[in-house]
């Protein structure tokens, strides 16, 4: 066993007595301190960790307490403290005037305690050969969610008075930044959407829920771009898509290359080569996105990454693509409750970091049973706790993709003649109402389009062919290899 656990922990006798003589020679001072203490871990002695467990139990039954009730319950539970150890703490203590204070100095030696102790558990195993560094990743992820839970659990009630305070001022913020093109939140990248939502707001979690080949992928990636562009850092945690691949569909999605220009036939005329160099090879590559496209994705792992993000980019904005590819090794049993688990936890991450959270899903099969495949919030696949923990659920529904007719149906014929041929669905909105957007969607340039904002352009290209020899578009150009020393990136 490590020396350090051979120590005392850190502590504190004299805090500890004063709380519990506190809750002893007044109700009210047990009232403010178990809106903080919500167990005895927070007590390190032995005596204060019964003594706090007999009051506990006592308040929990709205039974009095005093020192003949809590020395009766004592004995009730076995312990070795008596009566005499109880005079001597309340001969300590005048009042409970300061027992709100004195109970959160209890909580933060509880915190160090914690810390200690796994980061001392954490360091031997690491030096364990036969422990599975990935496991132990995860096991110190957990360890460091149970010292956040201790601080969220010891949070204090806030008076109306307070958060009166806080409403106002968000009010102000909010009315200030009203009108066409202002928002609250973080952009969307589309002004329709932004209207709807006044963009995505810190702590949010953002489910994007689509079928297979529906273009969610593409759809997040517009308000990554549109972030960028803002000087907002971003992280992309990718679970489904490489790297290259998800760089290549950011550059088709930012520039009017088609996606197979870039993925799989490249460039046939000089200018295209030219302009690739020139105009948006540098511009994209000095925006601020962080990837990872790393398979086999953890909850922890998530966790660890965005939380690095955030301290070394502050990143503005987190997206994972997709929920059903991520786990939780922490949790047994079946795959409903290992998402339940995942779900909450990227709620948690949210209001951690003071983001919105964009997770991409997939829709079960039972959106193709019906006429008109329109998704519902029961075809989210696997948990229903998705739906519950989410603040925003959108649908991607495209109705040409099942080559359904629009003739008769408003709707439809409303998004046509807008210019548009996808319905982005807001199933759920915890901060609004429920409703849809209309985006156009292009094809052979895999991306979302805003077709009544007149500063989305699509300039069409010809048709692309492939030459033998890359090295004939440009002479006077730098080619990959002048510029990264590899002009094979396979």
């Amino acid at each position: 066993m490590s020396e350090v656990i051979k120590k005392d922990l850190p502590h504190s006798f004299d805090i500890e007595e004063a709380v519990i003589g506190a809750m002893l020679v007044d109700k009210n001072g047990a009232d403010d301190a178990m809106q903080i203490i919500k167990d005895s871990s927070a007590f390190y002695d032995p005596k204060h960790i019964d003594i706090f467990e007999a009051i506990q139990k006592l308040y929990s039954n709205s039974e009095p307490i005093d020192m003949l009730t809590v020395a009766k319950q004592l004995k009730a539970n076995g312990s070795s403290v008596v009566a005499e150890d109880i005079v001597n703490i309340t001969q300590k203590v005048v009042s409970s005037a300061h027992i709100e204070y004195h109970s959160m100095i209890l909580l933060q030696y509880r915190i160090r305690r914690m810390i200690v102790m796994f980061n001392t558990t954490v360091t031997l195993a690491a030096m364990d050969e036969t422990v599975d560094v990935f496991d132990l990743l995860a096991r110190w992820q957990n360890e460091f969610d149970a010292v956040a839970e201790v601080i969220t659990k010891g949070k204090a009630s806030v008076s109306i008075h307070e958060t009166m305070k806080e409403l106002t001022k968000r009010i102000e913020f909010i009315s200030k930044s009203t009108g066409e093109d202002n928002i609250t939140g973080i952009p969307t990248g589309f002004k329709r959407v932004d209207r709807f939502t006044s963009g995505y707001q810190p702590g949010d979690l953002i489910i994007l829920a689509a079928r297979p080949g529906m273009g969610k992928t593409s759809l997040v990636l517009k308000t990554v771009l549109e972030n960028a562009k803002a000087g907002n850092a971003v992280g992309f945690y990718s679970l489904e898509m490489d790297r290259v691949q998800l760089t290549g569909k950011i550059v088709a999605n930012d520039t009017n290359y088609h996606l197979s220009q870039i993925l799989k036939t490249g460039f046939d005329k000089p200018q295209y080569w030219e302009s690739y160099m020139i105009d948006h090879h540098p511009r994209i590559s000095n925006y601020p996105i962080h990837i990872v496209d790393e398979g086999g994705g953890d909850i922890s792992d998530i966790v660890v990454q965005a939380r690095q993000w955030k301290r070394k980019h502050n990143i503005k904005l987190l997206v994972v693509d997709y929920l059903q590819l991520v786990g939780d090794k922490t949790k047994k049993g079946n795959r409903e409750n290992e998402v339940s688990s995942v779900s909450r936890r990227f709620k948690l991450l949210a209001k951690e970091l003071k983001i919105p959270v964009i997770v991409l899903a997939q829709l079960s099969r039972a959106v193709e049973s019906r006429p008109n495949k329109r998704p519902l919030l029961s075809d989210l696949r696997e948990s229903g706790s998705i739906e519950q923990d989410a603040d925003i659920v959108q649908f991607i529904y495209r109705p040409g993709y099942y080559g359904i007719e629009i003739e008769g149906n408003y709707e439809y014929e409303l998004m046509v003649k807008e210019g548009a041929n996808t319905e982005i669905i807001f199933a759920k909105y915890r901060g609004g109402s429920t409703g849809v957007s209309n985006l156009l969607w292009i094809g052979d340039k895999t991306k979302f389009v805003d077709p009544t904002d007149p500063n989305e352009s699509v300039v069409e290209l010809p048709e692309v062919s492939v030459y033998s020899n890359p090295n004939q578009l440009v002479g006077n150009l730098p080619n990959a290899a002048d510029v990264f020393g590899d002009s094979n990136p396979f």
